[in-house]
């Protein structure tokens, strides 16, 4: 992974359809220093799990009913509403002026669904972004992955 510059007090998200990491870095962008900040978690389990929904159907002109939609992904959207959420949060946090820089680490899918998300001002504060899901691992470890 190639290296990210982390300005200091740049405001770090790391992200995915369940979980989202705010931190702060405390250091330089030589030697980063994440602290956390704040967290947000959603309870999303597999689609197969939240219940399933019989597609609806369509007659066509020859009285045959067809499949006329697909199954709902519950897992997908989801994860399209908690983007939505970190979105929302940023947002607040960028009008109370809590930060000016920000690094987006998240999944592609749920970069996506944030870029997507994002106010035009937290948008303009995005001075870098990592497609990758890191969420799993422990904050120390964060900083040397990103660093």
């Amino acid at each position: 992974m190639s290296h990210v510059h982390i300005p200091k007090n740049a405001l770090v998200l790391v992200g995915d359809g369940r979980k989202a990491l705010f931190l702060r870095n405390k250091g330089t962008p030589r030697e980063v220093e994440l602290i956390v900040e704040y967290e947000l978690q959603q309870d999303n389990p597999p689609t197969r799990e939240q219940g399933t929904d019989r597609p609806g159907r369509k007659n066509s002109a020859d009285g045959i009913s067809h499949p006329a939609v697909e199954e709902t992904d519950w897992h997908d959207r989801a994860e399209e509403r908690f983007a939505s959420e970190i979105a929302e949060t940023l947002y607040e946090m960028e009008h109370a002026r809590k930060f000016d820089e920000l690094v987006v680490v998240a999944p592609p899918k749920i970069l996506g669904d944030l870029r997507a998300a994002f106010h035009p001002h937290v948008a303009q504060c995005v001075v870098a972004e990592v497609p990758k899901d890191l969420t799993a691992h422990p904050v120390p470890k964060l900083a040397k992955v990103l660093s």
